[in-house]
């Protein structure tokens, strides 16, 4: 007699369900949109927007760097001397060329957070602050820098 042919193990199959028959689940955000955003990299981005709307007017500004710190140094290593200032924390600052750096406009990130509550209303603080300290790297008002300053 034939002996019958013991049949193959079958192949595993890709999974459709969950243990629990729940099924794949889809996607959280659509494609096109960035699924973790933090609030650091949002102000950062908030900040150079600032920078590229300036430098369309001000080519100079391509020389500057600018950057985003959390909160101002204070103290013996920090620059800005908690005395010299007013009794505000600043929300930013201008730090001019030297020991082999550029020219730098520093903002900082925490304060300017801490005093908006939007998205919408931090963005234009952001470009207030940001136009402020161009127009003092440069010299001039800041209605000069940006003739919107203010109106927004």
């Amino acid at each position: 007699m034939d002996s019958p042919v013991p049949p193959r193990p079958a192949e595993p199959r890709p999974r459709r369900r969950d243990r629990h028959g729940r099924g794949m689940r889809g996607p959280i955000a659509p494609p096109q949109v960035p699924l973790s955003v933090s609030r650091a990299d949002a102000f950062t981005d908030l900040v150079y927007d600032s920078r590229d709307r300036l430098e369309r007017r001000w080519p100079q500004l391509t020389q500057v760097d600018f950057l985003v710190l959390e909160v101002p140094e204070f103290g013996p290593d920090g620059d800005p001397d908690p005395l010299a200032e007013e009794e505000s924390v600043p929300l930013g600052r201008v730090l001019p060329s030297g020991g082999g750096f550029r020219d730098r406009i520093v903002i900082y990130r925490r304060p300017v957070e801490i005093r908006t509550k939007n998205r919408d209303e931090r963005a234009l603080l952001v470009h207030e602050v940001v136009v402020e300290q161009v127009a003092e790297l440069l010299g001039l008002a800041p209605e000069s820098v940006d003739p919107r300053y203010g109106q927004e």
